[in-house]
């Protein structure tokens, strides 16, 4: 005896790869079927559907709201059918803004970007779902085994002492046990409104540095609403590099140009982006991407999802363990001035942007820590910690959220990728030391 579907277990029939059918009536019970790109899971009970113009359906539903979706099973043919009840229309929020990315996919690809807008999710109760007998076909039983490959991954994050293994083995792994070879991991800058990327992992760059707003694009909007958004097309709408340019275009011009390039594929045709909470704490945004349609399902949200979890925990315990060790013992000799030439270093206080020889290096946070180190070992120090530089006054670091940790893995990347002369190496747990291979000439420029 077959059990009676549930919505969960049909699941494949709405990854949209397929379009469903709507049928609805009038007051009058005058019934009209429409096509819908994709019926969107929102829990075992509900389903939403895209309002994006004020048609038939539309006035239908309002009218009265019930409707009825056949689903087609992309793999095995199957046919189902949902007994629906319209329930509410959400305008924002972060249903609306995963729906709204899918959606912007699944028109780019189309060529219909200008035409496809959504107004919003309209909610449906799953009243029933019924199986419709007809023409199938075996459904390969293949594929990944997520779970098991997760936890092949939470052990290999589990032995991790330090943030940077922690975020390395993160990628790694995700290349290795779940096939995710293209993936970065972001955090955020919550006194800029802004992610940075901490670390990348299959690209040409690793765009270590480089910024992303809150609240645009993919990336974004999964900061924001602190929801995975999925993608399974090309999306120009979601574009991380037209978000950045319409971003830089919006600023008054003033600033230095201090642009990173951002890491990523020319055309990634599938994106995933998941959020790094903390229990109520959003710490940043793993993202993964291919160049394959439709290569991320529930199932990879899924798994990333609880991935985003334990990265998230784990960031707060080791950024925490970072600063539980003793101050350095204090170096009052002066360092030896290497021979060579002398490194033109500039520092713009303006927004804490540090230039070597006219290279831009970094900013923000990150580049008023590296310009404070810079000063003390001048002073005769080539050792610090964690702890003095949270309590350091001049660096006025906040309260909350620094991911001072982070930063300090941010900036020692940004020094190996851009400069063999200033090196910046961990000496112990939460403690660093600063190696220069030719003396520094400091330079602080104030805002003209």
């Amino acid at each position: 005896m077959n059990r009676r579907p549930t919505l969960d277990s049909i699941r494949p029939c709405l990854e949209g790869a397929v379009p469903a059918a709507v049928a609805t009536c009038d007051a009058q019970g005058i019934p009209n079927v429409t096509l819908v790109s994709q019926v969107h899971y929102v829990d075992p009970g509900h389903v939403a559907l895209s309002f994006q113009f004020f048609n038939k359906t539309r006035e239908n539903i309002l009218a009265n709201p019930q409707a009825t979706v056949f689903l087609l099973h992309p793999q095995s043919s199957a046919r189902y059918r949902l007994a629906l009840l319209y329930r509410r229309t959400e305008t924002s929020g972060p249903l609306f803004e995963s729906m709204k990315a899918k959606l912007a996919g699944i028109a780019s690809n189309a060529g219909m970007s200008e035409v496809f807008r959504l107004q919003g999710a309209d909610i449906y109760q799953v009243l029933a779902v019924d199986y419709v007998p007809g023409a199938e076909v075996p459904v390969s039983q293949e594929g990944a085994c997520h779970i098991a490959r997760l936890r092949q991954l939470s052990e290999r994050l589990a032995t991790c002492a330090e943030l940077a293994g922690l975020l390395e083995q993160c990628l790694q792994g995700l290349a290795a046990q779940l096939n995710m070879p293209q993936a970065m991991i972001l955090l955020l800058d919550p006194t800029a409104e802004k992610l940075y990327t901490v670390a990348s992992h299959g690209y040409a760059q690793s765009g270590v540095g480089s910024e992303f707003p809150v609240g645009r694009g993919i990336i974004g909007m999964a900061a924001q609403c602190r929801t995975p958004i999925r993608i399974a097309h090309l999306a120009s709408e979601y574009a991380y590099r037209r978000v950045i340019h319409e971003h830089l275009a919006a600023a008054d011009g003033s600033a230095l140009e201090t642009e990173i390039a951002f890491p990523g594929l020319d055309e990634p045709h599938s994106q995933l982006s998941v959020p790094i909470l903390a229990g109520a704490r959003l710490l940043g945004v793993l993202h993964v991407e291919s160049a394959q349609p439709h290569r991320f399902g529930y199932d990879e949200e899924d798994a990333l999802m609880l991935l985003a979890a334990q990265l998230g925990a784990s960031i707060l315990a080791l950024q925490q363990l970072a600063e539980d060790t003793p101050e350095p013992v204090e170096e009052g000799a002066a360092p030896l001035v290497p021979p060579g030439p002398p490194l033109q270093v500039r520092y713009y206080p303006v927004n804490s942007s540090l230039f070597v020889d006219d290279d831009y290096l970094i900013k923000g946070v990150a580049g008023a820590i590296f310009w404070r180190l810079l000063n003390l070992y001048q002073q005769g120090r080539r050792e610090f910690s964690n702890r003095e530089l949270r309590l350091d006054p001049t660096l006025r670091l906040p309260e909350l959220d620094d991911n001072l940790e982070a930063r300090l893995i941010l900036l020692q990347r940004r020094l190996a990728e851009r400069s063999t002369d200033i090196e910046l190496h961990k000496c112990g747990r939460g403690r660093l030391r600063l190696q220069l291979n030719r003396a520094v000439v400091l330079q602080q420029v104030e805002a003209g």
